[in-house]
C-alpha cells in the first residue's frame, strides 16, 4: 500500500483542542454531573475526583473544542519536493471548522483523496466530525465515514502503521521522530500545555507553530516508512 501512495492526493493534518471551559468550576451543574459520570473509570484509575481529571476534557469532543487545524501537502516545484503548511484558526470554532470544510469541499471532495494524521483514526478525525455536528455543520466528504467499511475509509494513520497488528500499542509522534532521527524543534510546548497557553497566555500563534510542527513531523515520518529521504527544512514553507 505505502509504495503506491500518491502524495498529490494526500492532505496531512493535526488539530489542537482545549476544554470548553478552562476550569471545572466554570461548568454548569448539568455539565459537571455528566463529566463526572463519563470519567468514572479515569477517576478510579488515577484516584482523582471529577475536578482532578478535568484537564483531560480537551480530548473529549463533548467537553472540548478545536482551536487550530494545521494541514500540509507535498508538491513538486523546480524538480524538488516541497512541503507546504497552512493553519486554520478563528474567533469561533464554527468559523474555524467552516473554513476547513471549505478547503476540503473545494480541493479534496472525492474518494481519490486521503487524509493522513498520527493517531488520526482514533482522535483527530472523530473529534473533528463530532465537533462539526455539534456546531450544526455539514460533514465534508472525507470526514463522513459513518457506516463505511474499513477499506472504504480514505485515511492513513502513521501510528496505526507502526502497530503491525499490535493494537494495544501506543507510540507517540515524539518518540517516533526521535528513533527515526527526524529533526523537530525541541524548544516548544507539548500537548499538555496547550490549554494553559490558550487560556492563560492567549498565545494562539505559539499553538499554531506547535501544530504545524506536528504536521511536518507526520509527513517526514511517512516518508521514513516508505524508505525515502527527508525533505530539507529549506523546502518547508508555511503559507
Amino acid at each position: 500500500m505505502l509504495k503506491n501512495l500518491d502524495y498529490s492526493k494526500i492532505l496531512f493534518l493535526d488539530i489542537e483542542t482545549v476544554p470548553l471551559a478552562y476550569n471545572f468550576n466554570e461548568l454548569d451543574d448539568r455539565s459537571k454531573y455528566l463529566w463526572d459520570k463519563k470519567t468514572k473509570y479515569i477517576q478510579e484509575k488515577e484516584e482523582e475526583n471529577a475536578e482532578g481529571v478535568y484537564p483531560k476534557a480537551g480530548i473529549y469532543a463533548e467537553f472540548g473544542k478545536v482551536i487550530c487545524i494545521s494541514v500540509g501537502f507535498i508538491l513538486q516545484k523546480n524538480g524538488e519536493e516541497q512541503i507546504r503548511v497552512k493553519s486554520f484558526s478563528a474567533e469561533t470554532e464554527t468559523i474555524l471548522l467552516q473554513e476547513f470544510a471549505d478547503l476540503l469541499n473545494s480541493h479534496y471532495n472525492s474518494d481519490q483523496f486521503m487524509l493522513c494524521a498520527h493517531n488520526g483514526k482514533e482522535f483527530d478525525i472523530p473529534f473533528l466530525a463530532r465537533r462539526f455536528l455539534i456546531n450544526g455543520l455539514k460533514l465534508p466528504h472525507l470526514l463522513n465515514v459513518a457506516g463505511k467499511k474499513p477499506w472504504e475509509i480514505k485515511q492513513i494513520d502513521t501510528m496505526e502503521l507502526w502497530k503491525f497488528g499490535d493494537f494495544k500499542h501506543y507510540t507517540s509522534l515524539d518518540l517516533l521522530t526521535h528513533i527515526f532521527n527526524i529533526p523537530t524543534p525541541k524548544d516548544d510546548i507539548d500537548g499538555s500545555q496547550v490549554a494553559k497557553v490558550y487560556y492563560e497566555d492567549g498565545d494562539l500563534e505559539r499553538i499554531i507553530k506547535y501544530c504545524e510542527k506536528d504536521v511536518v513531523a507526520t509527513i517526514q515520518l511517512l516518508r521514513k516508512y516508505r524508505g525515502e529521504k527527508l525533505i530539507n527544512e529549506e523546502f518547508i514553507l508555511s503559507t
